[in-house]
């Protein structure tokens, strides 16, 4: 009878933020790979195994003597380098392309510093696994995947070895380490011969081993038992071991192994909307990142700036820090907390300073501003043209002293267009500052030019639009909304002649919750407490700050002829929220603002969407790629869009937003997760929340909250063919500013342009090696086609084709002017 044979993978899980901050955590790093270290050195045969480069990068700064000790280790594969990834981060959450630079900083790494490239990605501990992960790791050179989460309680699986099948077919061996991570400190033995008990099937397996979440690692204890286990059971080959090599066996079985189409999800959903500050900020850093990255890369393929490497990877790594799997899920203490919105700042600021400097860089060659022009310009960082409400504040040449009112005027090429202005950020008693709002097509991949013109009017334009028979509704050749101004919810909403919203639209729903932030023992957040309503004419006028008399709780605020802006207080409890529905004048798509001013505990904010629509799919945009969600209420996770698909209807509605990702649909409502109030790190491993009882303990998310979402409708083949672009413009937005050039000779081309249908170009840089250029292409529909790319700084173009939801990535050779296909590491060609 063969024996079983089983791979000991010793490792030390080590949470650099979690219950503590990071510089304990670097601390723990320092001390549990010292310990480790000498493991290696005295025991033979044993191999440790550890990831995320973060943890390296702190050993190396902060012990020289210890990291030269680990490079020899690793030189004499005593010691594995496994994983390759920058941190363990959330496997939901981060967008496609930010897993992409996850897996490029921890590659490149561990590439220079060890001379290694492990072949089996490892994410131990975060709490689900988007299917959109595949074709990412495929991509990147890793053949295999190890996860412990979720178990097979919440996501039952025929056996823990599979295939992993991506969305655009791509696939990779996959293991659920069902033991999990960590041991108790001499108890490995019990715990190996309890998992050999419960699994007499399995001939092949890893075990993971070694104390862990606050480090630790192996011990000697432990190590003599199983070295004492290895001896006494004849039925088992017990070696220590390497994910790679584990894998490398497994490869055998490929054909037998059944196969996963599907994410490895749910465990955690309270995950997906805790500490949202933390979420919108990340969303908030990756489209800054992404963005400053087109902006930088396209004035400096034009000789009009250094490329600044050095200030990009820095902002890369805070943004792959903060998406550890206690940061970014809201795992963490408030102390974590804090470091990561300083963390994300940091990211912002040097994104900001970078962007300016594109900006005036690009802004060289521009021609002088006419002698009644303010000029104002907006970058467009996509590769196909947009189409948006562009909104700009300015300084006239002086303040208006006069009771008359300055009307801003915009034109392009000569050309007017629909402008409308709106209330400055100021709150000055005269016209110092001036904001306008446009409408405007954006060329792509470049500055765009307009001419702002004041014209001086007796007074400001007053509203065409108001209430009527206890409505205010805006009709026009697109769009027809209602909102009700007895609830001040969105009554109706049609668009394309199709009526999309049942009465009481976004409206917000107090959810009972509890104080756990993961959301560990539940699969939805569906019990109703109850709901905002309208507040009084007294309560709105004391919440805007006046202090005598009553204000009409839902009112027109702007009207022009670009947009109607319509702004509802409603108040539950101690909490308001002042919603803000802008509706347009041309188009179907309305932006709706929620600012949330949050004074619950243990309960949970949801805006319900209740919908005409007949037997609709929920679907929502994932990490390169887009899915069908649960429709039995279960809380689900994704990513910058939802979707409700009605074949019966031949229709599709979809939500934008910019930094949510919980929601969940049943019942003809779906419902999104704006914020929750649990504790901090509150488990319910015992079914009882571990809050005390007997002083104030800190909730999340208290306070002032703002969210944004565009909802927009129209037939189905349409409204899903366009709903990706129209989300990652609405995310990295433009960039504007009103601006005098100095009067150049010649105006910057722009950077990359793609023609063709729904293809997005997500990634646009300088290559992490030499001074080619990086364009990444990506299909979001499912469908396959054909798309044209361009660098008109070069003259160069080529066809790319795509199959649905299919990543490619080009190298283009500013020496020989050619284009390649490369991996997601960008390697050159032949090297990859």
């Amino acid at each position: 009878m063969a024996k079983r044979k089983i791979h000991l993978v010793s490792n030390a899980h080590l949470d650099p933020v979690w219950l503590w901050e990071w510089q304990e955590g670097a601390g723990e790093a320092l001390s549990t790979f010292r310990q480790a270290a000498e493991f290696c050195e005295k025991h033979e045969g044993f191999v440790f195994c550890h990831n995320e480069a973060v943890l390296y990068r702190w050993v190396e700064e902060y012990e020289p003597a210890l990291f030269r000790r680990i490079r020899k280790l690793v030189r004499e594969k005593k010691w594995h380098i496994m994983g390759g990834w920058h941190v363990q981060p959330d496997c939901n959450m981060p967008s496609g392309e930010s897993f992409v630079r996850q897996v490029l900083l921890g590659r490149r790494y561990f590439s220079e510093k060890f001379g290694v490239e492990p072949r089996t990605a490892v994410n131990l501990d975060p709490f689900g696994h988007t299917r959109g992960l595949v074709q990412i790791l495929a991509k990147s050179g890793f053949t295999a995947y190890l996860c412990c989460r979720p178990g097979d309680k919440e996501c039952p699986l025929p056996q823990d070895e599979f295939v992993w099948v991506g969305y655009d077919g791509s696939e990779i061996l996959a293991t659920r380490a069902s033991a999990h991570y960590c041991s108790v400190g001499g108890k490995e033995r019990e715990r190996l011969e309890k998992w050999l008990a419960e699994h007499p099937e399995s001939d092949l397996a890893i075990h993971l081993w070694g104390i862990g979440n606050h480090g630790g690692g192996p011990s000697r204890k432990d190590l003599r038992d199983l070295a004492a286990l290895m001896t006494e059971r004849r039925d088992l080959e017990l070696i220590h071991s390497t994910p790679d090599a584990y894998f490398a066996e497994l490869e055998a079985k490929r054909p037998s192994l059944p196969r996963r189409e599907k994410d490895l999800n749910p465990w955690a959903v309270g995950c997906y909307t805790s500490m949202s500050r933390v979420k919108q900020g990340h969303r908030r850093l990756e489209n800054e990142l992404f963005s400053a990255e087109k902006m930088v890369t396209t004035a400096w393929l034009q000789g009009l700036m250094p490329y600044p490497q050095d200030a990009l990877e820095d902002v890369m790594r805070d943004l792959a820090f903060v998406e550890f799997h206690d940061i970014l899920p809201g795992s963490a203490i408030p102390a974590g907390e804090e470091g990561a919105v300083r963390m994300l700042g940091h990211g912002l600021e040097i994104l900001s300073r970078l962007k300016a400097r594109a900006f005036f860089a690009l802004a060289s060659g521009e021609p002088k501003a006419a002698a009644d022009e303010i000029p104002i310009f907006v970058f467009n960082p996509h590769a196909y043209p947009v189409r948006t409400l562009v909104e700009c504040e300015f300084e006239p040449w002086e303040p208006n002293f006069e009771k008359t009112f300055w009307n801003p005027r915009i034109y392009a090429r000569g050309k007017a267009l629909p402008s409308q202005a709106e209330k400055e950020e100021s709150n000055l008693s005269v016209e110092w500052r001036k904001r306008v709002v446009f409408e405007a097509e954006l060329a792509p991949g470049r500055l765009n030019r307009f001419a702002c013109r004041l014209e001086r009017t007796p007074k400001k334009p007053r509203p065409a639009v108001g209430e009527k028979d206890g409505a205010i509704t805006v009709a026009t050749a697109d769009v027809v909304a209602t909102v009700d101004a007895r609830t001040g919810l969105l009554d109706v909403y049609r668009a394309a002649g199709i009526d999309f919203l049942e009465p009481g639209g976004f409206a917000p729903l107090v959810i009972k919750d509890n104080a756990d932030p993961w959301g560990m023992k539940v699969r939805s957040f569906r019990t109703l407490e109850g709901r905002f309503a309208l507040a009084s004419p007294e309560e709105a006028a004391r919440f805007v700050g006046i202090r005598e008399g009553g204000l009409a709780p839902a009112r027109v605020i702007e009207d022009g002829e670009v947009r109607t802006v319509i702004e509802s207080i409603l108040s539950y409890g101690a909490s308001r929220i002042a919603l803000r529905y802008k509706i347009p004048k041309r188009g179907t798509e309305i932006e709706v603002e929620v600012r949330v001013f949050w004074a619950e505990r243990d309960r949970m904010l949801k805006l319900g969407l209740p919908s005409k629509l007949r037997a609709p799919r929920f679907m929502g945009q994932v990490a390169y790629g887009a899915d069908e969600l649960p429709s039995n209420g279960d809380e689900a996770v994704a990513q910058k869009w939802l979707a409700l698909v009605s074949e019966k209807d031949g229709a599709a509605m979809t939500v934008a937003n910019d930094g949510i990702h919980g929601s969940d649909w049943s019942g003809g409502e779906l419902r999104l997760s704006l914020l929750r109030s649990p504790a901090y790190a509150a488990d319910t491993w015992e079914d009882r929340l571990a809050v005390a009882q007997d002083r104030f303990i800190p909730r999340q998310d208290t306070g002032e909250r703002v969210f944004r979402f565009w909802l927009n409708g129209g037939p189905l083949g349409d409204r899903m063919e366009t709903i990706d672009r129209e989300a990652l413009a609405r995310n990295e937005a433009p960039y504007v500013l009103a601006y005098f050039p100095p009067g150049g000779k010649k105006r910057a081309l722009p950077g990359a342009v793609v023609d063709g249908e729904a293809v997005e170009v997500t990634a646009f840089k300088k290559s992490e090696d030499g001074n080619d250029i990086v364009v990444r292409l990506f299909e979001p529909t499912g469908k396959a086609r054909t798309a044209v790319v361009k660098l008109p700084a070069f003259g160069a173009s080529t066809k790319c084709r795509l199959k649905g939801f299919e990543l490619r990535t080009l190298r283009f050779s500013r020496r020989t002017r050619t284009f390649a296909e490369t991996d997601l590491l960008e390697r050159k060609p032949g090297k990859a």
